[in-house]
């Protein structure tokens, strides 16, 4: 006799497909991006924001990742369980990356992961996905 699986906790069958669509989407929206702002402003302009951003986004990982990274170890040092410092370090690592990689699509997610005003936001919608 078999008794018939359930499926596994927590798992969200439509999370492949929204990841695939994503993958799929975003480098499209990304160069579509880039070419009409090109033309808007120009090749060199262009190419001086997307450089600005990337040296942005690098400064601003540093700064950021310093303080979460402070903010955990006070949090652990202090015997206290770290709640949002445990995300903390992972949001601002790929909102670094984010906003290094060429391209305004991604620059948007990425400060949106990076800035610390916004980060609580995005942390709560990660949880949503996660929970």
């Amino acid at each position: 006799m078999t008794v018939p699986q359930q499926p596994a906790r927590g798992r969200r069958p439509w999370l492949a497909p929204l990841v695939l669509l994503f993958l799929v989407l975003v480098p499209v929206i990304e160069v579509w991006l880039l070419v009409s702002v090109g033309q808007r402003i120009g090749a060199l302009a262009t190419l001086a924001i997307l450089v600005l951003q990337a040296i942005l986004g690098g400064w601003l990982m540093r700064r950021e990742g310093a303080k979460a990274w402070r903010a955990l170890n006070e949090s652990v040092s202090s015997g206290r369980l770290p709640g949002g410092e445990l995300l903390d370090p992972v949001l601002i690592m790929v909102g670094g990356v984010l906003v290094m990689l060429p391209g305004f699509f991604t620059d948007i997610f990425g400060l949106v992961f990076l800035l610390p005003f916004t980060r609580p936001i995005a942390r709560n919608l990660l949880h949503l996905f996660i929970a």
